[in-house]
């Protein structure tokens, strides 16, 4: 199998399905590192729910990768998705205790409000840039009053979560990585005055995410460390991924019209079209897990201590768990895709990340029901994450 995730060919960025498709019939697909690119639903699914033999600590990993010490490691190997219990169990418990089913009723008014004021910003312009107009403005307001960040403070938010994500692709330059740990030291100071002030301060726990984790601060809990950065990692993990499933969906609806106008004369089908988003173009494309010990694959032995990429992209079209995966299907049922993971380390922000996916593609289409995307969109070319750079729309 010639799949690389290193050297990828030039067209991948544009269309990866075919690549993908060519993946599945090598599903333990050896690279040259000596890591294993694994692309089966079924795969997938036992190495989520098996954190015995599959571990999510990457600590080997990105020793050689960053450098031990440096703000990129740190922040990488300290925050929630790279780690195993017990931090990993204390900081979800904190995320899951402040997005209960009641806590989302109360942020629904506000997110509605916040889109429909994008949408009015849009009103009688002929064209908007849907990524910076609309769907990188959501999560980040989102996320910051989750942390009640002040809106003010807001700004570099988005630039610092681009660069630190974008150190977890498969190839760095020596620019990019230096980016990517100029923000996180950029993010570190930024926090501290946030910090200290809330310190002082402390806000209602019951919808302030930072006072939540200041409560577990000392003793047998957080650290000073694990507090700064799972900040970070939140205000990061809603951003990039919600941002993708928004611009995701608006462009596969342009493609597919049919599907558009279902929706605007049956918005009954929005959840169920929020995980074909999800599912056909996933905002993460692939995730990372390392084997405690010797497991077997397909007839394969991998030894302990393997670095295994898990390509979420080519599970969630998997013919042997989806019929007809490569069309949009809003009543598909059952739909468990893997977009959010799975087991123990389920995104946490799952309910709402949908939320957030349709109360913006249903207003968004209430609103401009003819758009049509114009030329010039261009795609992130990153590998790990789906979603575009730039997507211009004609609005009327």
């Amino acid at each position: 199998m010639s799949f690389q995730i290193t050297a990828l060919p030039e067209d991948f960025h544009e269309d990866p399905y075919p690549h993908y498709a060519a993946l599945r019939e090598d599903p333990v697909c050896r690279q040259p590192d000596g890591s294993l690119v694994l692309s089966h639903w079924a795969d997938l699914d036992r190495v989520y729910r098996d954190t015995t033999r599959f571990i999510s600590d990457k600590k080997a990993v990105f020793g050689p990768k960053y450098g031990v010490g440096t703000p990129l490691y740190e922040h990488h190997t300290t925050s929630l998705v790279f780690n195993d219990p017990p931090l990993h169990t204390r900081v979800r418990k904190v995320m899951t205790g402040a997005l209960t089913p009641r806590a989302l009723q109360r942020m629904e008014p506000g997110l509605i409000a916040l889109v429909e004021q994008l949408l009015d910003d849009m009103e009688g312009r002929a064209e908007a840039e849907l990524v910076m107009d609309f769907a990188g403005a959501i999560p980040i307001e989102v996320i910051g009053n989750l942390l009640d960040i002040p809106r003010d403070d807001r700004g570099p938010l988005r630039d610092w979560s681009l660069a630190i994500l974008g150190a977890l692709e498969p190839v760095l330059t020596p620019e990019e990585e230096a980016e990517g740990n100029q923000a996180v030291t950029d993010f570190m100071a930024f926090l501290r005055h946030i910090i200290e002030d809330r310190r002082r301060n402390p806000g209602d726990p019951e919808t302030d995410v930072l006072t939540r984790l200041m409560r577990e601060e000392g003793g047998e809990g957080l650290s000073e460390t694990e507090l700064y950065q799972n900040c970070i990692f939140i205000l990061n993990a809603g951003h990039e991924t919600t941002t993708n499933l928004i611009g995701n969906a608006l462009e596969l609806l342009d493609r597919d019209r049919e599907t558009r106008a279902r929706l605007i004369a049956e918005p009954g089908l929005m959840p169920g079209a929020v995980d074909e988003f999800l599912r056909l173009e996933s905002p993460n494309q692939f995730g990372n897990r390392l084997t405690a010990e010797k497991v077997e694959l397909h007839g394969v032995t991998i030894p302990a201590g393997t670095d295994l990429h898990l390509c979420i992209g080519a599970a969630n079209r998997d013919p042997a768990r989806f019929e007809a995966p490569d069309s949009l299907q809003p009543e598909r049922k059952p739909n468990r895709h893997l977009a959010f993971a799975g087991g123990p380390h389920t995104c946490v922000g799952l309910t709402l990340a949908r939320m957030e996916g349709r109360i913006a593609v249903e207003r968004f289409l209430a609103r401009f029901p003819d758009y049509e995307i114009a030329p010039g969109a261009r795609r992130g070319r990153r590998v790990r994450f789906r979603g575009f750079a730039h997507l211009p729309a004609r609005l009327s």
